[in-house]
């Protein structure tokens, strides 16, 4: 029998598979095959989370645990100055730091109430200074070391401190916009007087205080301060005394204090003189009634003269001078002259 292989598929179509089925079955196997080759691919995964850690234990001595969040910060140890400001030296408890607004504010701050004086007497600052430790310590010092024994050459003791102006978040002067001033950082403190115990006062800027006394304070408040204002530095002084304790390049100070005498500062304005009085005017004359001429020249002066010779001795007789009459002939010149003057058909009935 002859037949070729394409007609031998055709003949027993059930003994064999078409190239068409063939590739179904390849693509069958290929799709079946591929979620294997995916799930043996490994892909990395994101790294486990750790362990939360322990709870620190509080009761145990000694912890450094970190400050749990929201609780306060521990408080720092005392400075040097606060160690040294006690309670024999000056009435001066700590107060939390102050910060702004802006650049005002401080650390290591007190309250200063009274200061201590060495046998044991006490001096109020009225009313209580808000100040740095350093610069309540130095007012403390200068009050014990200072005023004390000057109050006590005068026969007395320090019974008071004036405050004028502590800590106040303000510029230089109260002048909007200038630079901040000491006042602001609680380094500064204005003092008007210091009062004594017999009821007096030293007011630092009264002029009639005496002049030694208050070159004394001078002397010692520009020893112990960096800055000094009071009369005659800038006009915002006048009535009072700046002290602070400001640091410039160098060291450098300020000590700026006129110590007036009181015979030249009162500066007693001169009586001004009277004003002058202006002439009373004339009486409005009556209606109807004729004003008299004035007096010639000529009879103001015989007037004059005759006061004058009245004051001489009696026996003289006062002298008139009379006015001198023009001779006949300078008359006549005159009249002719006069007479010219007329139109000629005139003349002949002046001649």
């Amino acid at each position: 029998m002859k037949f070729s292989a394409r007609e031998a598929g055709r003949k027993w179509p059930s003994g064999g598979r078409s190239r068409d089925q063939w590739a179904m079955v390849t693509l069958a196997v290929v799709l079946m095959a591929s979620p294997a080759a995916l799930a043996a691919t490994k892909i990395p995964l994101p790294s486990p989370r750790p362990a939360a850690a322990p709870a620190p234990d509080i009761n145990q001595a000694g912890s450094d645990a970190p400050p749990v969040a929201g609780e306060p910060p521990e408080p720092l140890p005392p400075s040097a100055c606060r160690l040294a400001l006690t309670d024999a030296v000056a009435i001066a408890p700590s107060i939390p730091a102050i910060k702004g607004p802006g650049a005002c504010g401080g650390d290591d701050l007190v309250r200063l109430e009274a200061v201590v004086l060495p046998d044991g007497g006490r001096v109020p600052v009225k009313p209580a200074a808000t100040l740095r430790c350093t610069m309540a310590s130095a007012i403390a010092d200068w009050i014990r070391s200072d005023m004390a024994p000057l109050a006590e050459g005068l026969g007395s003791r320090v019974s008071e401190l004036d405050n004028f102006d502590s800590f106040e978040c303000r510029g230089r002067n109260r002048v909007a916009g200038a630079k901040l001033s000491e006042h602001g950082k609680a380094n500064a403190l204005d003092v008007r007087a210091v009062k004594l115990a017999n009821g007096q006062a030293i007011a630092l800027t009264d002029r009639n205080v005496p002049r030694e006394l208050r070159e004394k304070v001078l002397n010692s408040v520009c020893g112990r301060f960096t800055t000094v204002l009071g009369p005659g530095s800038d006009g915002y002084h006048e009535d009072h005394i700046h002290l602070d304790l400001a640091e410039r390049h160098n060291g450098y100070r300020i000590c700026h204090w006129e110590v007036y005498d009181p015979a030249t500062s009162l500066q007693r304005q001169a009586p001004l003189p009277a004003p002058v009085q202006a002439a009373p005017e004339p009486a409005a004359p009556a209606e109807g009634v004729p004003l008299p001429r004035n007096r010639p020249p000529s009879a103001k002066i015989a007037d004059t003269s005759a006061k004058a010779s009245s004051s001489g001795s009696a026996s003289t007789s006062p002298t008139v001078s009379k006015p001198s009459r023009p001779s006949s002939t300078k008359h006549a010149k005159r009249k002719r002259k006069r007479h010219n003057d007329l139109p000629p058909f005139f003349r002949h009935l002046f001649d």
